[in-house]
C-alpha cells in the first residue's frame, strides 16, 4: 500500500491520526513508520503527551498488521486487544514510530487464520527521537477473517 494511501485510510477510518497530524513516512511489507510533530501532540512539560506517543506507536503496529493482509487478499476486522508501552526518553519535538512483525510470527498468524477464521500476532513499535529509541511498543493484535 502506497504511503498517501494509508495515510487517507487513517485520517478517514481513525479521525485521531488527522488530529495527532500522523504521516506515513514508509509504508512496505517489512515496516511502517509513522511521524507526528509535537505541537498537537504536546503536554504540560512541553514534551509529547504519553498516550500521543502510544497511539502512534499503536497505529504503526496495527498498520502493519492491516497492510499485510490486504496485501495478502484477507478480508478481515482487526482489534488490539492488549498493549504495553516503555517509555525511556522524554521527547520534545517530532518523532516516529516504526513496526516489526517476525516472519515465523507472520507465517505462524496467517496459519491460524486460515485454519481457525482468527489469529492473534504480536507487533512490537519502537518509538524515536533524534536518531535514539525513546519508546518501545509490545501490541498484540486479533484478525477476524470475514
Amino acid at each position: 500500500m502506497k504511503e498517501i494511501d494509508l495515510q487517507q485510510y487513517l485520517y478517514e477510518h481513525i479521525p485521531l491520526s488527522k488530529a495527532m497530524q500522523v504521516e506515513v513516512a514508509h509504508s512496505s511489507q517489512d515496516s511502517i513508520v509513522l511521524t507526528a510533530p509535537l505541537a498537537p501532540n504536546i503536554n504540560h512539560q512541553e514534551t509529547v503527551f504519553g498516550g500521543s506517543a502510544s497511539a502512534v506507536a499503536i497505529l504503526a503496529a496495527w498498520s502493519l498488521v492491516q497492510v499485510r493482509l490486504k496485501q495478502a487478499g484477507i478480508k478481515n476486522d482487526l482489534i488490539i486487544q492488549r498493549n504495553t508501552m516503555e517509555y525511556e526518553l522524554p521527547v520534545s519535538g517530532a518523532f516516529s514510530a516504526r513496526s516489526q512483525i517476525s516472519d515465523a510470527d507472520w507465517q505462524g498468524f496467517l496459519r491460524m487464520l486460515g485454519r481457525k477464521g482468527r489469529a492473534r500476532i504480536a507487533v512490537t513499535a519502537v518509538l524515536e527521537f533524534e536518531g535514539k529509541p525513546a519508546g518501545h511498543l509490545r501490541g498484540e493484535f486479533v484478525a477476524f477473517a470475514k
